[in-house]
């Protein structure tokens, strides 16, 4: 079976409105370069981590059309909630019309890091948005529950690097994880071998 085969309803529809606006599915895709889809192999891995989200806070960072916020909002419990937040409102309007009939999810307009302060802490961080610096990073760190998780995605495994690559010398998204002094942290490789995720629990 493929990763998309059993996909939930509301993740084949979050498809469906991202073709619709031509939104990147794939880093392959026409506009990636204005940020793209979660894969699927990020989706179930969001999925089973907000499965166990019981009376719990989901925060997501970079919305895009609501694919990964359909995977988190199809798997957690009836008793968490889920914010989101995206920059761009075209992507905005499309993800809150997708998820309109769900009251445990709301979707926010604007930065980020301002809108979703108001809403820590959290359980579990979704940090799509392209977050490079520590600063910025420490902070969602401070927003996590102890025991909380942080999840950042558009990570490539090292043996899928070409061989000039310069993240071979430096990632920054592997810098920050192993300088925070507060997370036990994983990276952990998707599937298809070419993409991977950054996880951190709080201490």
């Amino acid at each position: 079976m493929t990763q998309t085969a059993d996909a939930p309803a509301l993740v084949r529809q979050a498809w469906a409105v991202a073709r619709r606006v031509g939104f990147p599915l794939t880093r392959d895709d026409p506009g990636h370069g204005r940020g793209s889809a979660s894969l699927p192999g990020t989706g179930r891995f969001l999925a089973v981590l907000a499965a166990g989200c019981t009376g719990g806070r989901i925060a997501e960072l970079g919305t895009g059309v609501g694919i990964g916020t359909a995977w988190m909002s199809d798997a957690m419990p009836a008793d968490c909630t889920l914010v989101t937040a995206e920059i761009d409102p075209a992507r905005a309007a499309a993800a809150a019309g997708l998820l309109s009939s769900d009251p445990r999810v709301r979707v926010l307009v604007g930065d980020a890091s301002a809108v979703l302060a108001p809403f820590a802490p959290f359980d579990l961080i979704f940090c799509d948005g392209g977050l490079r610096e520590m600063a910025g990073f420490r902070a969602l760190v401070d927003w996590l529950t102890p025991g909380g998780r942080i999840v950042m995605d558009d990570v490539t495994p090292v043996k899928a690097l070409s061989p000039d690559s310069a993240l071979l010398q430096a990632d920054p998204k592997r810098q920050m994880f192993a300088a925070e002094e507060r997370l036990t942290w994983t990276e952990v490789v998707l599937p298809d071998l070419e993409n991977s995720l950054l996880v951190g629990t709080r201490r």
